[in-house]
């Protein structure tokens, strides 16, 4: 469902799993892949994308009405959103395709966002699904998407193409499907010798109190 490669000081987390959607399972594998780039000493940077034409379409909303045992699942989504947005390396998100609710959530919380120019795209669509974003969620989006934007999605549940997503703050850059990771990962392999103590401190500055309400519940 996971898989975790290292290309030379770049870490790319594979999601392979039809829509990736979150269940335990392969919320658990994801935070996995995360433990391995925390341990790393030395120069690294994270590039994470899916396969297909999904990123990730967010929670797996068939499982959690399953009648599976949920008991800390929220909190451990949470904190994935948590580790990426305040992981001590660079992180960018080769978005192949779309990225809907929990997935748009997992996109922005990395440093930069890489979107597929001519298919996909981001949206948070809770509006129309009757399920309101929790407050930490809303505290990770909030800590990278202007406030207008946010309002507009949120409250719109406005799907955002790639060209729209740069516009709009969003992403950085749109490229044909074919250049999507392989830019990612250049962009990540540039950044990759940066001070990872200095990011750490920064990050903490910058994302500190977001980065805290998200992992705030959760027990690995």
């Amino acid at each position: 469902m996971v898989v975790l490669d290292r290309q030379e000081d770049v870490y790319v987390i594979h999601m392979d799993q039809g829509e990736n959607r979150f269940n335990r399972a392969f919320v658990a594998e994801l935070h996995g892949a995360i433990d391995v780039v925390e341990a790393h000493d030395g120069s690294c940077a994270l590039v994470t994308t899916g396969s297909g034409k999904f990123y990730s379409n967010g929670l797996d909303l068939d499982w959690l009405g399953s009648g599976a045992d949920t008991t800390g699942f929220m909190e451990s989504v949470h904190a994935l959103l948590g580790r990426i947005l305040g992981l001590h390396a660079y992180t960018v998100a080769a978005v192949n395709g779309h990225a809907f609710a929990a997935g748009a959530m997992l996109a922005s919380a990395h440093d930069a966002v890489i979107m597929r120019s001519d298919r996909g795209y981001w949206c948070l669509p809770e509006v129309d699904l009757g399920l309101p974003l929790t407050p930490e969620m809303y505290a990770g989006l909030a800590a990278h998407i202007p406030q207008g934007v946010l309002a507009q999605a949120a409250l719109t549940g406005r799907r955002f193409s790639a060209e729209e997503a740069v516009a709009a703050g969003i992403a950085a850059e749109a490229h044909a499907e074919e250049h999507v990771l392989p830019r990612a990962i250049e962009i990540a392999s540039g950044l990759a010798n940066k001070d990872r103590n200095v990011i750490a401190i920064h990050k903490t500055l910058l994302y500190g109190d977001a980065v805290a309400k998200l992992t705030a519940g959760w027990r690995s």
